[in-house]
């Protein structure tokens, strides 16, 4: 379970401080698909960015199964089982998508079962497995691919940001699919279809947790807020 005490993230620019997370208190639950929500710059990534020890909080406690890793490194919080997709993927010139799975799963993986992963993501795997993951793929073949590789990390603990972000529909169709019950999800996403497959969601807004709950319940509180908002 990883818990989140009281964090609080604050930005100074030009001598201006600006607070991007208020103060969140939250707990993700195991064996659990929790998605993210709320309007941009409501402060989704920069909280998942805070889980994975990206950007380290202003104040506040992470705790993982009881342990306290607010000061823990990206690869020390990785060693744990906490596994991060990025909103934009990083590129790696001169390194195969092959190769990358097996770093990512620490094996040398056969190509069946590297193809595995890929073909869990929607793409036909023995077209890229043994292509270099850089600039020539397109955006939605280097999402679809990095989501793969978190896939093959084999962490209990999954963060996605925005997994559906340079996606077609045919994919996007199939990335409900890739949860599996054993293990935790922390999705940051804006679509509808896809946080009906969560089973909580958090809704944000200017840096603050407004909603927290199971999803059915929460889609539902978002529609009469949507409708009234229409009507008015």
């Amino acid at each position: 379970m990883i818990e989140l005490n009281n964090i609080t993230y604050i930005v100074e620019d030009k001598g201006i401080k600006k607070t991007i997370l208020d103060n969140i208190s939250i707990k993700f639950e195991d064996n659990c698909v929790t998605a993210i929500t709320g309007q941009n710059g409501s402060g989704k990534s920069t909280l998942t960015k805070i889980i994975i020890g990206i950007i380290k909080p202003t104040s506040g406690q992470i705790l993982y199964n009881g342990v306290d890793i607010t000061n823990y490194t990206i690869d020390e919080r990785v060693k744990l089982g906490i596994n991060y997709a990025f909103q934009q993927p990083i590129t790696f010139k001169g390194m195969t998508v092959k190769e990358l799975i097996d770093i990512a799963s620490n094996q040398n993986n056969s190509i069946p079962k590297a193809c595995e992963y890929l073909s869990r993501v929607g793409i036909c795997a023995k077209d890229y497995i043994e292509r270099d993951f850089d600039k020539t793929l397109s955006g939605g073949e280097q999402k679809r691919i990095e989501l793969a590789i978190a896939l093959a990390q084999n962490g209990n603990t999954v963060i996605f940001d925005e997994p559906e972000a340079g996606i077609d529909i045919w994919s996007f169709e199939r990335l409900s699919k890739i949860f599996e019950k054993n293990k935790s999800y922390i999705v940051v996403s804006h679509q509808t279809k896809f946080l009906s497959s969560a089973d909580k969601i958090i809704v944000m807004e200017n840096g603050r947790v407004t909603q927290y709950g199971p999803a059915k319940d929460i889609l539902k509180n978002l529609k009469r807020i949507t409708c009234k908002k229409v009507e008015e």
